[in-house]
């Protein structure tokens, strides 16, 4: 097994990961800002948005040190080379994709590769994985990372792809180390949406989060 770098105490301790996607990254820093101050702090900028690479130092100097801001949607080596030296603080891709895992491990970054069946999983667990992304996760629920972890005890599970609030809490009890939320989350902040809901809303998926966690 290769050597993983562990999900961060960051992460560790809001269990929310919120993934963002625009038509442009200049787009982003009212929304991170509006996220920071609901506590929701982990944030994943997709590369489908146009000029992430280019954006994120900018966003990293502004916000850098309240946030961990990560590059999702990583497909290719040359992706997640250039993400990691513009400073992403980890990867997320969308496949189980080894030779992306190997550069992630190869760095010391963190690293959630994505998939959804028992062999994805455990191919991209086995790769150095800091955990596994299970994508889209409304088609198996909750349960399933009990179902995992019958054949593979120490694998970490982030949920993502039809994660709403009302689902959160289930997959944080099943033992998830957090869960990936975007349109639940973000609603319309990209649309002229109200940034002041978006704050609420992060204020909310943390409550229900921290307390799902003590149960």
């Amino acid at each position: 097994m290769n050597s993983r770098s562990e999900p961060s105490a960051l992460l560790r301790e809001t269990r929310v990961v919120a993934v963002l996607r625009a038509k442009t990254a200049t787009e982003y820093a009212p929304v991170v800002e509006a996220l920071i101050a609901g506590g929701v702090v982990s944030i994943e900028l997709t590369l489908s948005t146009h000029g992430v690479i280019e954006e994120l130092p900018k966003l990293l100097q502004r916000f850098g040190a309240d946030a961990e801001l990560g590059v999702g949607t990583v497909t290719t080596t040359d992706q997640a080379s250039e993400a990691i030296d513009a400073g992403a603080a980890y990867l997320v891709t969308p496949i189980t994709e080894s030779s992306i895992i190997d550069i992630a491990v190869d760095r010391g970054v963190p690293v959630f590769p994505g998939g959804l069946t028992p062999t994805e999983l455990h191919r991209g667990w086995t790769a150095g994985a800091t955990a596994v992304k299970v994508f889209p996760a409304s088609k198996v629920g909750a349960s399933y990372v009990a179902d995992l972890r019958g054949p593979f005890p120490d694998i970490e599970v982030i949920p993502s792809g039809g994660v709403g609030i009302a689902e959160a809490a289930a997959w944080i009890r099943a033992g998830a180390v957090a869960v990936s939320m975007g349109g639940p989350l973000l609603g319309d902040a990209f649309s002229g949406g109200n940034l002041h809901e978006l704050t609420r809303r992060a204020t909310e998926i943390r409550r229900v989060v921290d307390e799902a966690a003590t149960l």
